[in-house]
């Protein structure tokens, strides 16, 4: 299979191309390849019969040898008179070879006067910026070469394809018809970790007839002359950008480790669009006894913490004591057999990744959790209106639990619920037992949830043990999978839950995969939380959860929408709380002044506010009391402890422990 990177998204242009320049120097003209590197290329589009224009002959090399070989019919045109005069004493010899002085955005020649174009590095040379000038120039040089070529004729441009260049030049003529095709030039020699190398790249137009009912061919060659074909410009301009980048990515780290950042790159397979590998590539800051390993994080696991965070995969390498681990997570929408077959397909791309001095030809060991890639199964896939595409899906976990998840595609990283399924047997009429398989509606699966059920504990209540047992109301706005209110609903019965969601799909799906079950004290309505809380303010509750995520991914704050956080709406939050009452936020901003600017809201509302930030996870719980009197962690650690034994005694597994959240709560600053 052949696999191809991509990763141009996260590419510095500056440092791509300066480095490049400042390095190479006036060694830049020959670096783009001599003709044993082009020849592969030249051979396949050229013919020793075709009449040949070299344009921008400058002193290169390039028409000699092709001569020499055979190509006798070669024109050489330069608009400088030293590099005729020299290249026309320098060939003498070869007395077929044309060097004419003549500007290549006005030549002489008629029109279809030939069948082959050949430029190296002229049209780099010409297309320094996207100025109005310069682009007019080169909109002659191409204009010129379209009048001189035949139809079914070539134009073959040597190119390192800066990124107006490769706009200009791809748009230009595919708009006109002509057949594209891109191919890598094999430029890098052994001395390639020594200097900054660039791809090179040879674009291959051949002129058709216009023929608008035609589709545009658009291909890059990559290995073995295998022509992948893209249906969009933008497309075949993408897969060049991943070349690059890829190249770059290859320098650096072939050269020094790189323990400030942890280079990513994704590895897509010739026919899908989406990945089918993602490569962290993680470099220890200290002396490790192994060199090199590459880590398969099994199936369904890349979400987790170890996995999909920089402090994760850190400790990880630490963990497996290796100076590069690159860890590899696997796409959801790709099937794999094995951990061999992963290596198979794997060897030969992360070879090209290893870390300085690494000896060719040793062994790198793939290594998993047990050897294990793990397994996924796809339960449903659709779409939500309000929310987009969805998957719910159950992957296999430590132990070979399963677990059930609700992702969407727009956030694939993210896990947006989770639930555990548990086995058995029961016995049916007759004789023999049926197996059966249900959801676990005592696991919370984030600690966030676990915080934000320990908040209850802040409800200030001389008799909170009446209250939890009997007459306590929660209002919890955003659903989810359901798990936070299912879990309350099945260790504390007698508490009255409402939970407003603005999406009928996500009530669906809670319902069908998630063991989301409304009753009369588990009740669910479809409303916007911001215009609920609005119209039923009047309505008292002992406690209000806000546990909404955001679709705008610039805002700065993921969870909740920032509405959600504005003075007038939490002012009608606090108006619908009892006295003694609490507001719980999951709280998610990477913007910290918004988030400075969301607690001090909170704190001008509310006297008290504390705040419990997760460990390994992004998310903070705030905890506002609506009480005019000072608040202390007294109260707050009594109720948790009798809450503690109300989870323990419906929880048997011992997963949620409340206590261990009593030294973690803090008066947040703001």
């Amino acid at each position: 299979m052949n696999l191809l990177p991509k990763g141009h998204q996260d590419f510095v242009k500056a440092e791509y191309w300066e480095s490049f320049f400042k390095k190479r120097g006036t060694k830049a003209f020959e670096w783009y390849g001599e003709y044993p590197q082009l020849c592969g290329v030249l051979h396949k589009y050229v013919k020793t019969q075709d009449k040949i224009l070299m344009v921008g002959c400058g002193n290169s090399q390039l028409s000699a040898d092709m001569y020499d070989v055979g190509y006798h019919h070669i024109t050489n045109i330069d608009i400088s008179d030293t590099a005729i005069r020299q290249m026309t004493e320098k060939n003498q010899d070869r007395s077929d070879m044309k060097f004419l002085k003549m500007d290549v955005l006005n030549m002489e020649f008629s029109a279809s006067d030939f069948s082959v174009v050949i430029d190296k590095g002229t049209l780099d040379a010409l297309m320094v910026d996207n100025s109005h000038k310069v682009v007019g120039d080169v909109e002659k040089m191409f204009s010129e070469i379209d009048r001189v070529l035949k139809l079914m004729g070539r134009y073959v441009c040597i190119s390192l394809l800066q990124e107006h260049i490769l706009h200009k030049i791809v748009h230009f003529f595919s708009e006109r018809g002509w057949a594209v095709r891109i191919h890598r030039i094999q430029t890098e020699d052994s001395d390639s970790k020594k200097d900054f190398q660039m791809p090179v790249f040879a674009l291959i137009f051949t002129k058709f007839k216009p023929n608008p009912k035609l589709p545009q061919i658009l291909e890059m060659c990559t290995i073995e002359d295998k022509n992948d074909r893209f249906p969009k410009v933008d497309d075949l301009i993408n897969a060049v950008k991943e070349i690059q980048y890829y190249s770059v990515l290859r320098q650096r780290i072939s050269t020094k480790k790189v323990t400030d950042d942890q280079l990513s790159l994704s590895l897509y397979n010739n026919d899908t669009s989406t990945p089918r590998y993602t490569l962290y590539i993680v470099d220890s800051e200290s002396k490790m006894s192994n060199k090199f390993a590459i880590f398969i994080v099994p199936q369904g696991r890349e979400t987790e913490w170890m996995f999909s965070s920089t402090a994760g995969r850190k400790q990880l390498s630490e963990s497996a004591n290796f100076e590069r681990l690159i860890v590899v997570a696997l796409d959801r929408n790709h099937t794999y057999t094995n951990l061999d077959a992963i290596q198979a397909e794997l060897s030969g791309k992360v070879m090209e990744l290893a870390p300085p001095d690494y000896k060719t030809g040793t062994k790198v060991p793939f290594l998993s959790l047990g050897n294990d890639i793990g397994s996924r199964n796809i339960c449903e896939q659709g779409n939500s209106k309000m929310s987009g595409d969805y998957i719910v899906e159950e992957v296999e976990g430590h132990g070979g639990v399963i677990f059930r998840r609700l992702v969407f595609l727009a956030n694939q990283r993210i896990v947006q619920s989770e639930t555990r399924l548990i086995s058995g047997s029961k016995k049916k009429k007759g004789k023999g037992k049926q197996l059966y398989v249900t959801v676990d509606k005592s696991y919370l699966a984030c600690q966030h949830h676990i915080s934000m059920v320990a908040g209850l504990a802040w409800v200030q209540s001389e008799q909170f043990s009446t209250l939890i047992g009997s007459s306590m109301s929660i209002l919890v706005l955003g659903l989810g999978g359901g798990g936070l209110p299912t879990f309350i609903h099945q260790v504390f019965p007698q508490i009255t839950l409402n939970v407003v969601d603005i999406d009928p799909d996500i009530v669906t799906i809670a319902t069908k995969w998630f063991g989301f079950t409304p009753d009369d004290k588990l009740k669910v309505q479809i409303d916007d939380g911001l215009k609920y809380i609005q119209k039923q303010k009047d309505i008292k509750r002992h406690v209000i959860m806000i546990d909404v995520d955001s679709k705008d991914v610039t805002a700065g704050i993921s969870c909740p929408p920032k509405p959600f956080v504005e003075v007038n709406f939490l002012q009608d939050v606090k108006d619908s709380l009892y006295p003694g009452g609490v507001l719980i936020l999951n709280l998610v901003c990477r913007d910290k002044d918004l988030k400075k600017t969301v607690i001090s809201t909170l704190k001008s509302l509310f006297k008290n506010v504390f705040i419990n930030a997760i460990e390994y996870e992004v998310n903070e719980i705030v905890f506002a009391v609506n009480s005019p009197d000072d608040v202390t962690d007294a109260d707050f650690k009594k109720n948790c402890q009798y809450l503690n034994k109300c989870v323990k005694k419906n929880v048997t597994s011992g997963e949620v422990d409340l206590s261990e959240l009593f030294d973690k709560m803090s008066i947040p600053d703001g």
